[in-house]
């Protein structure tokens, strides 16, 4: 099987193929039209004389010239490498030498496009429209395990990983985090996660494709004036974004600005962890279900999700369906209700491995699945809720504290618009926690710095008391917008 049968042919033979597939600022192609420009692409890239089932750099904004490359290739039969513009050269480059890439698409202003080229040497670079389409024949069949698409991690921790997903993985997700999005032909879906991002990619691409809906494509860094403008505009029923993209609309919200959210039946969160309240106050604003979805690039998408019909605030829920969850401990042991530990995922959209990282692949896909790198525990109503990443987890004094209890308590502190709690060490070498923190517009440092003190003081016993408050003009967030704490891990004067 081939993936664009799934997404594109099956619904052109269902007489459906004039309905509309993708939307981005400058066209909308219906589904006969993407299934032509797929075919096309795949023909440009057998006249440029690729290999059939090499990987392939996919390297543009989130547009329609993008996920046509991505069909295209898909269609010859290559491996897709989706990579996000907003890397730097040399970023771009190490991917293409870790994944042994053998061709590159395009999509950047020309003198980027230049230097990427120089970056990149040898590799043949394409860019749309370059290469005369050549006459191809229906689309390449994948076996079921033969690897199908290649992500790269967003790098929260440091250095990315290449993430080699398979055809049954792509089904998986399909048919189960999809069943609970319920996508139909009717609806359209508006994602502010990136393409390059797994999350943004089974958003944009697999999830309205599969269930022949609309997919609305915004190009560059969506903020939430941009996303308000989306709304607006193309009237989506389902919002995907990260919980920072839907605390920064909320607080524009809250200025005066106005949004119409009266087309949206849903709203996804996911990429990071939802916090009650914020989950709370984004269902009463947007006036609809928050469903809060935990994933991880090693099992392609949402895993874990909370129930659309029934709101539970706080909740990382419970395991879509085809999916196993359990919470084990250091030797690979399920542990009871209760109890923290890390979260382990059995499902047929694991990914078959890491791409020649053969000790980080034993290490994260052991005893049956996959360890996504969160700590976890079970509730008594059998719900999981999300405690902190793993390697986030602090040790203080022998007590060990997850960062989201002491951050839940200080961002009430007046004053602070962001802050995250990440481990230091204090000129002994022990472990200690520091507080990074963005003012509120208005507020000076050091009126901040006063507030999270006072905060500190009154709200935390003793033992969760940060060592230092950092402030910040920001915080550092990766390529995918995600919370970049590996940043924060580093000392001040070395950033």
């Amino acid at each position: 099987m081939n993936p664009v049968e799934r997404l594109l042919l099956r619904h052109v033979a269902a007489g459906q193929g004039g309905r509309p597939a993708l939307v981005d600022h400058e066209r909308t192609l219906t589904y006969a039209e993407l299934t032509q420009a797929a075919r096309d692409h795949a023909g440009a890239v057998a006249a440029a004389g690729v290999r059939r089932g090499c990987r392939a750099l996919v390297v543009g904004d989130d547009n329609t010239d993008t996920v046509i490359a991505v069909l295209g290739l898909w269609w010859y039969g290559c491996i897709p490498v989706v990579l996000s513009p907003m890397l730097r050269d040399s970023e771009i480059a190490f991917v293409a030498r870790d994944c042994a890439a053998e061709y590159a698409w395009v999509s950047l202003p020309k003198e980027r496009r230049d230097s990427l080229r120089e970056a990149l040497r040898l590799l043949p670079v394409h860019e749309p429209g370059a290469t005369r389409a050549a006459d191809t024949g229906p689309p390449a069949p994948f076996v079921p395990d033969a690897e199908a698409l290649v992500q790269y991690t967003s790098g929260s921790t440091g250095q990315p990983r290449g993430v080699r997903h398979g055809m049954t993985g792509l089904r998986a997700v399909l048919d189960g985090f999809g069943t609970v999005l319920a996508l139909t032909p009717d609806d359209t879906v508006l994602s502010t996660a990136k393409l390059s991002f797994g999350y943004g990619f089974g958003n944009s691409v697999l999830f309205p494709l599969a269930a022949g809906a609309r997919s609305v494509l915004l190009a560059g860094p969506v903020d939430p004036y941009t996303a308000i403008t989306a709304i607006h505009r193309h009237r989506p029923t389902v919002l995907c974004a990260v919980p920072r993209l839907y605390a920064a609309l909320l607080d524009t919200l809250a200025r005066g600005t106005v949004l119409d959210s009266s087309s949206l039946r849903l709203a996804l969160a996911a990429g990071e962890h939802l916090p009650a309240e914020l989950s709370a106050r984004a269902a009463r604003s947007l006036g609809v279900p928050v469903v809060n979805g935990l994933g991880a690039t090693e099992v392609l998408h949402i895993v874990l999700a909370t129930d659309p019909r029934a709101a539970l605030h706080g909740s990382t829920g419970n395991p879509v369906p085809g999916v196993t969850a359990t919470v084990r401990d250091d030797n690979g042991r399920p542990l009871p209700a209760g109890s923290h530990g890390r979260l382990h995922i059995r499902s047929a959209s694991a990914a078959l491995g890491y791409i020649d990282r053969p000790e980080a692949s034993a290490r994260t896909f052991a005893d049956g699945g996959v360890y996504t790198g969160d700590i976890a525990y079970r509730t008594e109503a059998g719900d999981f809720r999300h405690v902190c990443r793993a390697d986030d987890l602090l040790n203080l004094g022998g007590f060990k504290v997850a960062p989201a209890e002491i951050e839940a308590e200080l961002r009430t502190a007046e004053g602070v618009a962001d802050l995250v709690v990440v481990a230091g060490r204090d000129d002994t070498g022990l472990e200690q926690a520091v507080v990074h923190a963005v003012p509120a517009d208005g507020v000076t440092p050091e009126q901040a710095r006063r507030a999270l003190g006072r905060a500190i003081r009154e709200k935390l016993p003793p033992h969760k008391r940060p060592s230092r408050v950092e402030v910040l003009a920001a915080l550092p967030t990766t390529s995918t917008g995600k919370l970049a704490r590996y940043q924060l891990r580093v000392p001040q004067e070395q950033r």
